[in-house]
């Protein structure tokens, strides 16, 4: 076996953008930005030939393993001037999975590792808040617990919920150190009577569980499904990044984002994104909260009252669009970029080519080539022919009547109609039978990946334009609105709820994912005028045949 651990960081790497195969698309790319001098938290990547001898050997890892990885983290250590396990000034990691192909939220992540009873006082001092810490440290357990040990995740919002009761509060930024503190010995107390287990307090057992845990996840049932949907080889494996933490929840001058180099549902070249203040993690691609816009233009489109990022954040805005313009010119292909803004410091944790509709498919290839990123040939070779077939997504006809439900945030472009359904399970067997489904939810997670397949169409009222739901969808090409605040999902009595109007599950709505409006009944749409985009590009492809 090849080398089996690739450092990364001060602008120096092990691997490279080239070999991918090795080191997962995450790991790859976080090479080469650091190669780049773009600001990578430092960190190491664990290949695709471990995660391959893990499945081959009973669970077991190379002998070398452990040495390699303790040499890896000692020059994070010296880079971070922090030490793995010490209680005055605690390096926290994050780990992450990285497959070859880009799987959105299909695998596990784990963040703040390495927080136990001692070294949550050493963040709270090192960053001047011990609400932070212990926030982190109930995050940290919550997060390892159901990864790691398959705890369910509702029996830890039902304590943080009793919590909020008893201090009659209603947000989770109202807990206090006091009253986090008491949901750590909560969850701690859950996990201990769900499987008689303890929460492993050594900073080591926890990071070769959370390794453990993430290759596992390659293999787990969403996983499996979605690999199935995009034909993505079993045989491939996961990576697995290890990268010191950097901190978006820290206080009001910290942020978490996702920013994609162009819009992903029309093509038009603006730095398109979103992020969240004073957030970690999964916060913004959960769709648990809906997110605020990068730019002025985003925040008009919205019609919000919370400043972008633009506004709120300029010197941050300024490298950031720095930074997405040198990684589009480096990568020539559109890229979605995770980011934490660290009390004012910009820190790039991912890029990858980023899942677009096939509308922004075909404009970003001849934009591309127009402005010399890419030639003719590239551009046409780009494109799925099965795409130029369909030329654009079709809209609600502007003279429909129909009864205008709410309006949310035009995810993925494309109208269609079909009966409302709250549960992905009952969106498969329904689809299966020949019937046209939407699906609605709150959110949507990566449980809910085969019913977002055999949906025509997806709603969500929470979430933004860059959430799980708006993702997946514009991948597989799927119409979807999210962050729809008009609506309101009834499970227990299945009903889709717009003001005065109730609409039961099994009833028809349709959705438009180019302007974010949702309508009763089965509204009426049309194909508008082919784009000179689609034109163009269908030139191309002729001149090229004939050639």
């Amino acid at each position: 076996m090849s080398k089996l651990v690739f450092g990364f960081g001060s602008g120096n790497a092990d691997g490279h953008a080239g070999i991918a195969s090795l080191l997962g698309g995450k790991g790859a790319n976080l090479a080469e930005m650091s190669s780049l001098g773009i600001p990578v938290p430092p960190g190491f990547t664990i290949s695709t030939e471990v995660c391959r001898y893990f499945f081959e050997n009973g669970f077991q890892y190379p002998s070398t393993l452990a040495k390699s990885i303790t040499k890896a983290l000692s020059k994070i250590e010296l880079e971070t001037e922090s030490r793995f396990g010490d209680p005055r000034n605690p390096l926290l990691v994050s780990v992450r999975s990285g497959s070859r192909f880009s799987m959105p939220g299909m695998m596990d992540t784990i963040l703040n590792l390495g927080l136990n009873a001692e070294t949550v006082a050493g963040l709270a001092a090192t960053a001047g808040s011990e609400r932070f810490a212990w926030d982190s440290y109930r995050r940290f357990i919550q997060n390892y617990s159901h990864v790691v040990f398959g705890l369910d995740n509702s029996l830890f919002d039902v304590l943080i919920d009793q919590r909020k009761r008893e201090r009659s509060i209603l947000f989770d930024s109202d807990l206090t150190a006091k009253d986090l503190k008491l949901i750590v010995k909560d969850f701690k107390n859950l996990l201990d009577e769900s499987f008689n287990q303890t929460f492993p307090d050594d900073p080591n057992t926890q990071l070769y569980g959370a390794i453990s845990a993430v290759f596992r996840s390659w293999k787990s049932p969403r996983a499996l499904k979605y690999r199935h949907i995009h034909n993505i080889p079993e045989d491939w494996g996961t990576a697995v990044n290890v990268q010191a933490m950097v901190f978006g929840n820290i206080s009001e001058k910290s942020a978490t984002g996702v920013a994609f180099t162009r819009n992903p549902s029309n093509g038009q070249k603006t730095l398109y994104g979103e992020f969240l203040v004073n957030s970690q993690g999964e916060d913004v691609v959960s769709g648990a909260r809906t997110p605020r816009a990068l730019t002025r233009g985003g925040r008009a489109e919205r019609d919000s009252d919370l400043a972008s990022m633009e506004e709120l954040m300029p010197a941050v805005f300024k490298e950031l669009r720095e930074v997405q313009e040198r990684l589009e010119l480096h990568f020539k292909d559109m890229q979605d970029i995770e980011f934490t803004v660290e009390e004012g410091q910009l820190w790039i944790l991912q890029t990858r080519s980023g899942e677009r509709s096939s509308e922004a498919s075909i404009r970003i290839a001849v934009d591309m080539a127009n402005e010399g990123l890419i030639t003719r040939d590239e551009a046409v070779t780009r494109v799925d022919p099965s795409v130029l077939n369909q030329f654009i997504n079709p809209i609600v006809n502007p003279k429909c009547d129909h009864l205008l439900l709410g309006k949310g945030l035009p995810a993925s472009p494309g109208a269609v109609s079909g009966a409302i359904i709250f549960d992905a399970d009952e969106a498969v067997t329904l689809a299966e039978k020949g019937q046209d489904i939407i699906l609605v939810r709150t959110e949507t997670s990566p449980r809910d990946i085969q019913g977002i397949h055999a949906a025509r169409g997806i709603l969500t009222t929470t979430g933004g334009m860059t959430s799980h739901a708006a993702v997946v969808a514009r991948g597989m090409g799927r119409p979807c609105v999210t962050g729809a605040a008009d609506v309101f999902v009834d499970y227990k009595n299945q009903v889709l709820v717009a003001g005065p109007w109730e609409v039961k599950a099994g009833e028809p709505i349709t959705i438009d994912g180019s302007d974010g409006q949702i309508y009763l009944g089965t509204a009426p749409t049309i194909h508008p005028i082919v784009s000179d985009h689609v034109t163009c590009l269908m030139s191309w492809a002729n001149s090229i045949q004939k050639s």
